[in-house]
């Protein structure tokens, strides 16, 4: 529940512009190719802060299962600046993994859950990465 609701926070701002950036492309495109096209544009910036925030948040809630821990972005950034290689090397696995889980997709369907069920699993384990034993939380 606390991570829907991350995610809805996060996704907020940028549904609120989608419609205003899709009217701007309005007028040298289609209303519909505006939307598409408005949804992509927003997408990138949405992601980037996804994969800012989400891993280290993640990583946070499943040692303490405090909500706070899901909704602390400046929390969440500070972990990137103080273990930057460890943030990067997660991220290139999580963004692998769901690359190779909806790339099933394309194989005519054949194996979507499969691929969306090792994406899931491939960024659990990468997040676990950012967990640090020194903070002294206890292992569960």
């Amino acid at each position: 529940m606390w991570t829907s609701i991350a995610i809805a926070l996060t996704l907020a701002p940028f549904a609120v512009l989608w419609h205003p950036v899709a009217m701007l492309l309005g007028a040298a495109l289609d209303p519909f190719d505006a939307h598409v096209v408005a949804a992509l544009v927003l997408a990138l910036p949405w992601g980037l802060l996804l994969l800012l925030h989400m891993p280290h948040a993640t990583a946070a809630f499943a040692a303490t299962r405090a909500p706070r821990d899901m909704l602390d972005l400046a929390k969440s950034w500070r972990g990137v600046r103080r273990d930057f290689q460890t943030w990067n090397v997660v991220v290139a696995a999580i963004v692998t993994a769901w690359a190779i889980g909806l790339a099933c997709l394309g194989a005519v369907c054949v194996g979507v859950g499969a691929g969306v069920y090792y994406a899931i699993l491939v960024s659990a384990h990468a997040t676990a990465a950012l967990h640090r034993q020194s903070e002294g939380l206890p292992a569960r």
